[in-house]
């Protein structure tokens, strides 16, 4: 059976070369993904052209649909995404309507195409709201067909107002990391879970 694979969705605001906190808490979870044999690409959309609507493919220079074959060709999908104002990212919002589309896409077995995949979440910022953030995440990917297992998250904030940024400070990070350790455990097994026996037609 080949490696499993996990793909990576940092939705910063930042452009690369730019150094991400969200990908440094992200890379807790990868870390221990790739522990477990688990293949992993990270995808920094705000690099991408990315273009507004709900469809797979909005037409000349759109990349959304390399990112799409990326997420149907792993086992596990992990958004990851900054707090501002209390609300994930534009760019996470703008990468869940354009996976508005796969409600209606479908497999070979007649399923939603996005059955048999396990998502789980990674949220960084000064401001607290980070069980709200994972919430809206969780929810949108569930109406797409994929499996959240329990505990299939990790977040870090320093509460509400400015103050250090994740590398910043050692704020919370033990408890952060121990989250991290257990989101990817359970991605992993629920995911092989599902290799293993997948959801069967109706």
């Amino acid at each position: 059976m080949p490696r499993m694979k996990a793909i990576i969705l940092n939705c910063t605001l930042k452009k690369s070369p730019e150094e991400s906190n969200t990908q440094m808490l992200a890379g807790e979870v990868i870390s221990n993904l790739q522990e477990r044999g688990v293949e992993c690409e990270t995808v920094r959309l705000v690099d991408l052209n990315i273009a507004p609507g709900v469809s797979s493919n909005e037409g000349d220079g759109d990349e959304w649909p390399e990112v799409r074959q990326k997420i149907l060709d792993s086992d596990i999908l992990v958004f990851a995404t900054p707090t501002w104002l209390g609300h994930p990212s534009s760019v996470a919002q703008r990468a869940l309507e354009r996976m508005d589309a796969m409600l209606s896409e479908q497999n070979e077995a007649g399923q939603m195409i996005a059955y048999g995949r396990v998502a789980g979440f990674v949220v960084t910022g000064n401001e607290d709201g980070a069980h709200h953030i994972i919430s809206q995440l969780a929810q949108g990917v569930i109406d797409c067909g994929f499996c959240v297992p329990p505990v299939a998250w990790t977040y870090w904030n320093m509460g509400p107002g400015p103050g250090p940024t994740y590398p910043e400070t050692d704020h919370g990070k033990e408890w952060t990391k121990t989250m991290a350790s257990t989101c990817a455990h359970n991605l992993f097994h629920v995911a092989q879970a599902l290799r293993q026996r997948p959801i069967p037609p109706e």
